[in-house]
């Protein structure tokens, strides 16, 4: 799928006023609400747009404690292993990976201790072989699609 310059000032206002209505939307870019609309299906229908919710705060529901926990997994047994880590609800996300490690979660913990318990729960997941953990100390760039979303926009319209 290609988004296009109006593909890209669409997402744009949808990063930077999520709350604003459709029309509103319509408005701000000059054109036809069915156009937007339009836009808006297509691109939920090809997978560019994929949610709509809040963004929530870890820290703000008193998980400030943020870890990157590398799994290595006893080879024949990642898709059981990724099964097991969907009930472990300090797990923001995980991914199969390349590298040093089978799998890469993102963890929020209340403190130190209680990521030490869910890292302990981790290891204790039948095909776990070991873990590895980072503390992430401080949020240098936050998750952004923007910068992404402009450089695409710009490439199409080459």
């Amino acid at each position: 799928m290609t988004v296009d310059t109006l593909d890209t000032r669409i997402l744009r206002l949808l990063i930077e006023r999520p709350r604003t209505s459709i029309r509103e939307y319509a408005r701000l870019l000059g054109i036809a609400r069915g156009t937007l609309q339009a836009r808006l299906d297509r691109m939920e229908r090809d997978g560019v747009i994929t949610g709509t919710g809040p963004v929530l705060s870890p820290a703000a529901l008193g998980h400030p404690v943020l870890a990157f926990v590398h799994i290595e997994v006893t080879q024949g047994h990642l898709d059981e292993v990724g099964d097991a880590l969907a009930a472990v609800p300090e797990i923001i996300e995980a991914f199969s990976i390349t590298g040093g490690g089978d799998l890469l979660t993102r963890v929020a913990a209340r403190d130190n201790g209680h990521l030490e318990d869910v890292i302990q729960r981790l290891i204790q997941l039948p095909g776990v072989v070991r873990t590895r953990t980072e503390v992430a100390l401080r949020e240098r760039v936050a998750h952004r699609l923007l910068p992404l979303v402009e450089s695409v926009g710009r490439g199409s319209a080459k």
